[in-house]
């Protein structure tokens, strides 16, 4: 494809009014902006907005799971139907695209994902990304949609990823917009607000923690006001909002998905010996691990924590966290190739 990759996510917040409901003058305004950057990227709208639109038609509106569900399976088509009715004058059409965690955490699963959005573009239809949040498993389920706006930008190779919300992007102490964030450290996360909108799940915490993941695989991330005038088109040049500088990232297609879309499901400890040898792309053996912290079986993804209990890499593993106990005297016994770890 020769269009580059660009995933636009926008939180509940930035496009209901003040009582939740769902802005149409907003929704106009970024069909219009989405429409002009259609000109030179393939696009990925992930939207939040569902359960706000249709928290509404819920009676006594309490905010419990099985009010959230089905909250979001009123709000998705009236959502939908709102994008769809303000891309109609830009002659663009659009897509669903409910995703759960389970479609990152299997290769073959993602690679259809994959093959299914670029039929779309190759037929000039912008997929609008959400949770299938009526289906999700709690324990399965995403963060937020910055989770999945990252997951999606990541997988698919994305150049840039859009991170709206309500505020200008992300403000220093003082209250004014960071224009630049070269890497995000503590003292970066220390400017967030702790709190969320009255109907989002996310925050900036969470915006920075998946803006870190994206630039730490090579893709450039903006944290901006969807209110902003020309928000969208201004972010996506890098003139408006906080620019999230990306990082130089050599490591393949597959190994990204492993990094930030599989489905982390055990965790181990390793000595300094080999942390450090995980660090120079060599393979973990058993005689490098202090600790199983949490069980795996074989061909799952597991993290794998140094001695200060920081996660230093993920990886794919050649046998289970049960092999690993029992044969925890033999030396040579190879947990993970070094072609399958993933340096964090």
């Amino acid at each position: 494809m020769t269009k580059s990759i660009l995933v636009l996510k926008l939180g509940s917040a930035s496009i209901t009014t003040a009582k939740g409901e769902i802005d149409e003058a907003i929704i106009a305004d970024i069909t219009r902006q989405v429409a002009e950057l259609a000109h030179n990227h393939h696009l990925i709208l992930v939207s939040s907005g569902a359960v706000a639109a249709g928290k509404k038609y819920i009676k006594n509106y309490k905010g419990k799971i099985s009010e959230r569900k089905a909250a979001a399976s009123i709000g998705n088509p009236l959502l939908l139907s709102t994008y769809s009715k303000h891309f109609k004058p830009h002659n663009i059409s659009i897509a669903q695209s409910l995703c759960e965690r389970q479609h990152f955490s299997h290769r073959t699963q993602f690679l259809q994902l994959k093959e299914t959005y670029e039929e779309l573009w190759k037929n000039g239809v912008i997929p609008i990304a959400n949770e299938n949040d009526v289906v999700s498993n709690l324990e399965l389920k995403f963060s937020d949609n910055d989770e999945l706006a990252t997951l999606l930008g990541v997988g698919f190779g994305a150049s840039l990823i859009l991170l709206g919300t309500s505020v200008p992007g992300v403000l220093d102490k003082e209250g004014n917009v960071v224009d630049k964030i070269e890497s995000i450290n503590k003292d970066v996360f220390s400017l967030a607000n702790k709190n969320t909108s009255g109907v989002g799940l996310g925050g900036m915490i969470s915006k920075l923690t998946f803006a870190n993941l994206a630039s730490t695989m090579g893709i450039k991330v903006v944290i901006f006001g969807v209110r902003t005038p020309d928000g969208i088109l201004k972010a996506a040049n890098g003139e408006s909002g906080t620019v999230c500088m990306p990082k130089n990232c050599s490591i393949s297609a597959r190994n990204k998905w492993l990094a930030s879309g599989s489905l982390v499901t055990g965790r181990l400890m390793v000595d300094t010996g080999a942390s450090e040898a995980i660090k120079k792309r060599k393979s973990l053996l058993a005689v490098g691990v202090k600790s199983i912290e949490v069980n795996f079986d074989s061909g799952e993804i597991f993290e794998i924590s140094d001695e200060a209990n920081n996660i230093v890499a993920v990886a794919l593993a050649k046998v289970s966290s049960d092999t690993i106990s029992k044969n925890s005297k033999q030396h040579n016994l190879e947990i993970a190739n070094a072609s399958d770890i993933v340096i964090l």
